[in-house]
This record gives C-alpha cells, sequence and structure tokens, in this order.
C-alpha cells in the first residue's frame, strides 16, 4: 500500500480504491493510536453525498469494534466537526467528506480533540497501524463500543457561529450558493436568524448532485445570482463547508486573497493583527502583497496547502491567513477554515466600517495570473536544469516589480506547474508560456492551462 493520507486526509473514489474494508482497518487503527488508555470517544460527521452512509457506517463499525464510542453528528459541515469536538470533549473528530470533489470521491479527515488538524507524525502513526490491527482481537460482551446519536449537533454549531457576528443585517439581501453540501441547512438559518432575506441556492441536497455546477469552485454562479436577484452580497460555499467566496452587489468576485484583505486591514486599523502579519500561500495574487505592504502588513508566503498555512500561523502568532480559493482561517475564531466564519468576519468588516463591500474591495487590485502545466515523467528535475534556471533568471528581470513568476513541481501529479503574475496580462501570458515551451522541450513534457492545486490537492491510495 502506497502512502495513505495525502495533504488533506485521504482522498478516493468511493466503494472502489476507498472501501468499507479500507475505512474500517483506518477506524480501528486510529482508535489504538488515539484513544489512550481509555474507552475513547469520537465524533463522527459526513458531507451529503451518497457514498457518505456507507462509509460512515464502516468508520462508525470499526471505530465500536475496536472497543471505542462514536458520537455521530450527521450531515455536519467540516469546520462544525472541528468544533464540537473540542465541545464533546473526544479523543479525535473525523469527517467523511471529499470538499470541493465531485460526489463518486470521498475521503476521511481526522481532527484532534483540539479541534486541530492532527499532525503529519499522528496521521503517520495511523497508517503504521494499519497493517497491525488484523492480527488484533477484539473486544466482545459490553467491552465492545456504542454509537450514541447527537441530534442537536448542527444546532450546536450555528450558536457558535451566530456569537461572532457583531450586528444584525434587517433589509439586507444575502445570496447563498450553498454546493448541494454541508451547508445547505445551516447557512440559510445562520442569514435567516440575523435578520436577513436570503436566497438560497443548491440547497437541496439528494446525494449525487454536490458540487455539481454549483459553489465556491464555479464563482460565475453566485456572481450572476447577486445581481438577478438584487442581493447586497453572496456567499458561495463548497460541499464541506471549509471555504467560501464572496461577490459584491454589482457581482464582483470576492476570493480568498481578497476576503483576507480586507479582514485584515479592518484589524490593523484597530491594533487587532499581530504583527501585522498575514500568512498565505504562493498562490495568492501579487495584488494583495502589495496591497497590504502599502499598508504596513507583511505577507508572509508558504507551500500550498492549507496545513502549511496553519502550521506558519501557529509558529509566528498570525491570527489571518488563507489561500486564494477561500479557504481561510481566523485561529482566535476557530481552529480550521470555516466557510461561516469567514463569512462572519467579512459582514463584520462592512458593518463595522459602515462601507459597502466594494468600497473596501477597491484597494486589492487583482493581478493578471496566468497557469500553466508542463506534464514530465520527472518533475523535479526543472530545478536542477541550467539553462531553465538562467531562462527563469531572466524572466524574472522582465517581470521587475510589476510582476511575480513561480515554478514548482506539483506535489500530486506528474507536472511542473508555472504561475506567472504581471499587471499586463499578454506579458505574463507570454512569459508563461516560453517558459512552458523550454521546460517541455528540455524535460519531454507538454503544456497545458492548470488548474491551482490548492483547488485539486488531495491524499489518498
Amino acid at each position: 500500500m502506497g502512502r495513505l493520507f495525502g495533504t488533506d486526509g485521504i482522498r478516493g473514489i468511493a466503494n472502489a480504491d476507498l472501501s468499507t474494508e479500507l475505512v474500517d482497518r483506518v477506524a480501528r487503527a486510529a482508535v489504538a493510536v488515539l484513544a489512550g488508555a481509555g474507552r475513547g470517544r469520537f465524533a463522527l460527521g459526513r458531507d451529503p453525498r451518497i457514498s457518505g452512509d456507507l462509509l460512515e457506517a464502516a468508520m462508525a463499525a470499526g471505530i465500536c469494534s475496536a472497543g471505542s464510542d462514536v458520537l455521530r453528528l450527521g450531515v455536519l459541515p467540516t469546520p462544525g466537526v472541528a468544533h464540537l469536538s473540542r465541545a464533546l470533549a473526544v479523543s479525535a473528530g473525523i469527517v467523511i467528506s471529499a470538499s470541493h470533489n465531485p460526489v463518486e470521491d470521498n475521503g476521511v479527515k481526522f481532527f484532534a480533540g483540539t479541534g486541530f488538524k492532527l499532525p503529519d507524525a499522528m496521521e503517520a502513526a495511523i497508517e503504521a497501524a494499519i497493517d497491525g490491527v488484523a492480527g488484533r482481537s477484539r473486544p466482545t460482551g459490553s467491552e465492545v463500543g456504542r454509537i450514541h446519536e447527537v441530534p442537536d449537533a448542527g444546532e450546536r454549531y450555528l450558536a457558535f457561529a451566530l456569537g461572532l457576528a457583531r450586528g444584525r443585517l434587517g433589509g439586507w439581501r444575502v445570496a447563498l450558493d450553498c454546493a448541494n453540501g454541508a451547508m445547505s441547512r445551516i447557512a440559510p438559518a445562520l442569514w435567516e436568524r440575523l435578520g436577513a432575506t436570503v436566497i438560497p441556492l443548491y440547497a437541496a441536497p439528494d446525494g449525487t448532485n454536490i458540487n455539481v455546477g454549483c459553489g465556491s469552485t464555479h464563482p460565475e454562479v453566485i456572481q450572476q445570482a447577486v445581481v438577478a436577484h438584487r442581493a447586497d452580497l453572496g456567499f458561495a460555499h463548497d460541499g464541506d463547508g471549509d471555504r467560501v467566496i464572496a461577490a459584491d452587489r454589482r457581482g464582483r468576485l470576492i476570493d480568498g486573497d481578497t476576503i483576507m484583505g480586507i479582514t485584515a486591514l479592518h484589524r490593523h486599523a484597530r491594533a487587532q493583527l499581530p504583527g501585522a502579519l498575514v500568512v498565505a500561500t504562493v498562490m495568492s495574487n501579487l495584488g494583495l502583497e502589495q496591497a497590504l505592504r502599502g499598508a504596513g502588513i507583511r505577507l508572509e508566503r508558504v507551500r500550498v496547502g492549507d496545513r502549511y498555512v496553519l502550521e506558519r500561523m501557529l509558529e509566528t502568532g498570525a491570527r489571518v491567513g488563507g489561500e486564494q480559493s477561500g479557504h481561510v482561517l481566523f485561529l482566535d475564531r476557530a481552529t480550521t477554515g470555516d466557510g461561516l466564519v469567514t463569512a462572519i468576519e467579512l459582514t463584520n468588516a462592512i458593518l463595522e466600517s459602515g462601507r459597502a463591500l466594494e468600497d473596501l474591495s477597491a484597494p486589492f487590485v487583482r493581478y493578471p495570473q496566468v497557469l500553466l502545466n508542463v506534464r514530465v515523467a520527472n518533475p523535479g528535475r526543472w530545478a536542477t536544469d541550467p539553462v531553465i534556471a538562467t531562462a527563469a533568471a531572466q524572466a524574472e528581470q522582465r517581470l521587475g516589480t510589476r510582476g511575480r513568476l513561480l515554478i514548482r513541481a506539483s506535489g500530486t501529479e506528474p507536472l511542473v506547474r508555472v504561475m506567472v503574475e504581471h499587471e499586463d496580462a499578454a506579458t505574463a501570458e507570454l512569459i508563461a508560456r516560453q517558459l512552458c515551451d523550454l521546460i517541455g522541450r528540455r524535460l519531454g513534457g507538454t503544456a497545458s492551462a492548470a488548474v491551482p492545486e490548492e483547488e485539486t490537492a488531495g491524499g489518498g491510495p
């Protein structure tokens, strides 16, 4: 078996490479590693995709067969499971979800009892224990685990989110794209209880329609909906609810970069941004960095993946960080990316500043960004090729202070990824294609348009 845990838990095609047998073994290994000396309790939630039923059943059965209890949360956003992992004092929280992936995929993600994602070392320990669980004796009689329902799980998470709002929204119209996912009930309820008129979109999950032509990976839906319904603003979640993007009343996109920028400026003006620091990934737009720098805020970049953003935030004491995709972290509010928390933080900034969203977003001019892939057998070779290195250095000179170049090997596919930003879109396109052509010739590959890796990164067998 290859490495099981990826950058965001375990991912695979449900009932194929992510089988019930594998999930059962993962469950028993997790009990062996995480339950400690006691009986152990595990909070278990999922998104509404059709395979969630069978994988949730396999996970619960595996945990109980290893002698620990399950607190079944039902369909609940991923950040809701993280929140209740702390509130319910469990050994760990577990989410059955594949986030923004298509319906045939599913996954398993763990949270520690602190509400933070498990560190790499703990995931490695679970993986190492999997092969040994088949030979372990199993409890019988009164020693087997039990499943306890938590019928108010959604209400408890909703109450937490409501407690973060710093004003009422009477007279507001809010459009919500719930991606036919885990936010379909909770997100509309939140804004209704805050007094807004809600226009719900894609909030009728049937198990097979999650993320289909909707959600945060299809921003055009919420952009068009805000204008069509004359809403004051709109939010688009992904399938498991850990990210969100927004649109202002004119239908302009407010992505994760701009959300981080608006909330960071708002906090900084109120001396609520420790270290005047925001942590983002190498994919965040140069426009964000320049706007923050102009306000005296430093942007620190890390590799793609919210776990790396979180690690650096914990190391530096930063309280705002995240990804362009809308996976934003506010560590003084929550332990993981949370679409509801992010939406509330943005709304709080609007309310407290007395300014419209389009005005708050004005300083963040998005530089044209070109993303291309070159498929090659050995992506790491690009970094040691002297001809590519010379061309990259020359490209950086051409871009100067008005652009940015990033070349890197993908962490999940046999690809070299080339990203070029420049204030002139044609210049960015030309430089990106010239570099990709060179990399293809030197390493024997072919170029294609790219999807940002933070939108596709996952793990799995």
